[in-house]
């Protein structure tokens, strides 16, 4: 394997056309411009922050720690589509890449890529309705989201409806391919 010299390594971070973060324990201690940009900061704002500044609230923030930990820790591999928040406070729908560089403890060290997949206007939800979409694009059940929730499924069902009417499309698979900028 050939080395590549490191001002050529930093230039290909740097201009990656995705988002490229380097995180301990949550905290990021290295990113790329396009991460930055997408999310409405230079790195330096973003460099040696906990990764909370991104979520739209503490629960969320540990929410999404607690749904990919297991799999990082047995395949060393995790990827879902997730909402960041933007600076400005509206939500970037993305698709999230992650590789533990230590499995035993996958938070020590991780390496992520992040890419947004929604070109539309800028998504503003509530928490809740951040919330049961999450869970909807992890395929759950109105039933499955309400239980994670503490909530009825006919809460969820609600929720679920307004989205739908709200984002004119019939049907939820068509609310989360909409959301992928397929729809």
């Amino acid at each position: 394997m050939h080395s590549v010299p490191t001002d050529t390594a930093l230039l290909a971070f740097d201009a990656a056309p995705v988002g490229i973060v380097m995180a301990e324990q949550r905290f990021i201690r290295a990113c790329n411009g396009t991460f930055a940009a997408m999310l409405g900061y230079e790195v330096g704002d973003l460099v040696g922050r906990s990764f909370r500044v991104l979520y739209g609230s503490q629960e969320e923030f540990e929410r999404i720690r607690d749904i990919g930990l297991s799999v990082l820790q047995q395949s060393g591999h995790y990827t879902d589509e997730r909402l960041m928040r933007h600076r400005a406070g509206h939500g970037i729908w993305c698709r999230f890449r992650a590789r533990t560089l230590d499995p035993r403890d996958p938070l020590a060290r991780v390496v992520m890529s992040i890419a947004p997949i929604h070109d539309a206007e800028p998504i503003r939800l509530s928490k809740r309705e951040r919330q049961v979409l999450e869970l909807m694009s992890r395929r759950l059940t109105s039933k499955e989201i309400a239980a994670r929730l503490g909530l009825s499924p006919r809460t969820v069902d609600d929720v679920r409806g307004r989205l739908i009417k709200r984002f004119g499309v019939r049907r939820a698979a068509d609310l989360l391919g909409r959301l992928r900028g397929l729809g």
